[in-house]
């Protein structure tokens, strides 16, 4: 039954800066925000669709003063596979991209050519077995000719790239995104290269942490928050709603058969709707308001279509009323707003709540522990106010992350565009799955590399102000040299950890680690946010 109003839900995601493991999400409902921990997104739920995914953005190049470095074969690398030492240097030059990207042009020297060039063939000799000719001993005429020549030249050019990446990749220790490393230079070209000249030459694009600048500088120091929240007699409106609601669980549903339906009666329709036109010949049924058998509560009658509960007040078991109602502009099905509608209601059954006497006999059964019904309010108040001071502060949050992304100025890479595009999908996906239920043809349709494509695409936007508010936070977090106790980052990863048991999934303690310095880190910054900012409360 659409006559029902809801409020919508969006999640966000944040990371702190340079951090490519699990994400800590925050979910924001109602003007609450609230860190959730969601472990196995990264890790378990999107592996099996997040590799399938290569999507690089080929931007327009721009040129700038190229930085020359000399990679030496003696140097320490901490990005890809061990360095093996190398009979000559190689020469790199670097190069900036957009998109925070940096560009690696490789020149590999003869020397180096020809050592990987040895290499590959005193390892064929070990695999290789001739009749005729003993292993080891089999001349190079031979053995090429018996491998192929074109296949021992991809083996070197292979070689020579194994060993000469992570010479290559110096210069971006500690700066490189996970992941991020691609070589642009087609390997035909590179086995020509290698064919003519001897030598090899390749390029490298890796992405690269971005710089975050803040418009105006520092400006997330001199915050100006605006939030609203509920009015001060919310709590008390909260706890008497939950106390009618206690109530009426407590009583028995009986048959009005002397009267028509009153406020406090529960009613079962039959409902259906039409357009209002001049021309008869075009009025249209409106199937997102039909339903039938609709139990009806009219003690929730604020929570439907403005006047249907007037409308249909006085029905009969068994009578039929017709009646025109227009949706208001405000409606939340954006087709249905300003509609002039005709609906018929069917009333099919009338109840009537018998409920006990509300008095201290019942205490217990309204809230165990309690002796006496002022205890219950009182309770039931001090809950109210604890959620409301909790939805307070969450508005809080929420108003100042929504500050932040609208503050930096940040070149975002596409892989982390992706990553974090994939991590958000994974969300979404997970959310459907838990709702739905999807079986495992639909999950493979949702979960395919065009699916994802579109997602990225058209939740563009949303993902760049994702990126740039975790950059934000984790920007700041490192500008105010923010810390958190070592006792506390041990306690959330065992709570994590168990967590995760409990629920038989699978998971890296070492990214359970990293999710939970996500969060640590976040909330620190919030709370430093909230002591530094100036913030303005209003009522709604």
């Amino acid at each position: 039954m659409e006559l029902c109003i809801t409020n919508s839900t969006r999640i966000l995601n944040l990371n702190s800066l340079n951090r490519t493991g699990l994400p800590l999400s925050v979910s924001l409902k109602n003007s609450t925000v609230e860190f959730m921990n969601q472990n196995y997104f990264n890790s378990q739920k999107l592996s099996s669709f997040s590799r399938q995914i290569h999507l690089y953005l080929h931007q327009p190049q721009f040129h700038r003063s190229p930085v020359r470095i000399f990679a030496s074969s003696s140097s320490s690398v901490a990005l890809g596979p061990e360095k093996d030492r190398l009979p000559a240097d190689i020469e790199v030059t670097e190069s900036p991209e957009p998109n925070s990207t940096v560009r690696l042009s490789v020149e590999v020297p003869e020397a180096v050519c020809k050592d990987s060039y040895k290499r590959v063939l005193n390892e064929l000799m070990k695999q290789v077995k001739i009749p005729g000719f003993r292993p080891g001993k089999i001349p190079e005429s031979v053995l090429v000719g018996f491998v192929g020549e074109q296949n021992v030249k991809k083996a070197t050019v292979e070689s020579i790239l194994k060993r000469t990446l992570p010479h290559a990749m110096t210069s971006v220790t500690g700066r490189a995104l996970r992941d991020s490393v691609r070589i642009v230079t087609k390997f035909s070209e590179m086995e020509k290269n290698y064919s003519s000249l001897n030598s090899l030459s390749y390029d490298v694009l890796v992405d690269v942490a971005p710089e975050v600048k803040w418009n105006p500088g520092n400006g997330y120091k001199n915050l100006k928050i605006v939030v609203e929240i509920d009015n001060d007699t919310a709590a008390q409106q909260a706890a008497e709603e939950e106390l009618r609601r206690r109530h009426k669980s407590l009583g028995s549903l009986k048959i009005v058969t002397d009267r028509g339906l009153q406020v406090g009666d529960i009613a079962i329709v039959d409902i259906s709707a039409t357009t209002i036109d001049e021309d008869e010949s075009n009025v249209q049924n409106i199937p997102d308001a039909e339903t039938k058998g609709f139990h009806f509560d009219t003690e929730d009658g604020d929570k439907v279509l403005p006047g249907f509960l007037d409308s249909i007040s006085g029905i009969q078991r068994g009578e039929t009323k017709s009646f025109r109602l227009a949706f208001p502009e405000s409606w939340r099905q954006e087709h249905l707003r300003g509609v002039q509608a005709q609906f018929t209601v069917e009333c099919r059954e009338l109840f009537y709540r018998d409920l006990p006497k509300l008095d201290d006999s019942l205490a217990g059964k309204l809230l165990p522990g309690c002796t006496t019904i002022e205890q219950v309010k009182e309770t039931l108040l001090q809950k109210c106010r604890e959620v409301e001071q909790t939805a307070k502060d969450q508005a809080t949050d929420n108003a100042i992350l929504d500050q932040l992304y609208k503050m930096v100025e940040i070149d975002i890479p596409q892989s982390l565009f992706e990553e974090q595009g994939r991590q958000l999908y994974g969300a979404q996906l997970l959310q459907m799955q838990a709702g739905m239920k999807l079986n495992e043809q639909q999950l493979a349709a949702l979960s395919s590399p065009k699916a994802v494509k579109e997602f990225l695409e058209n939740q563009r936007e949303n993902i760049t102000n994702v990126i740039k508010q975790n950059l934000a936070v984790g920007d700041i977090f490192k500008r105010e040299n923010l810390q958190f106790s070592t006792e506390d980052l041990v306690k959330e990863v065992e709570n994590s950890i168990a967590e995760l048991k409990q629920q038989k999934q699978e998971y890296d303690e070492d990214r359970v680690r990293e999710q939970v310095i996500d969060i640590l880190e976040g909330a620190k910054v919030l709370e430093w946010l909230r002591e530094h900012a100036e913030i303005q409360y209003i009522t709604r």
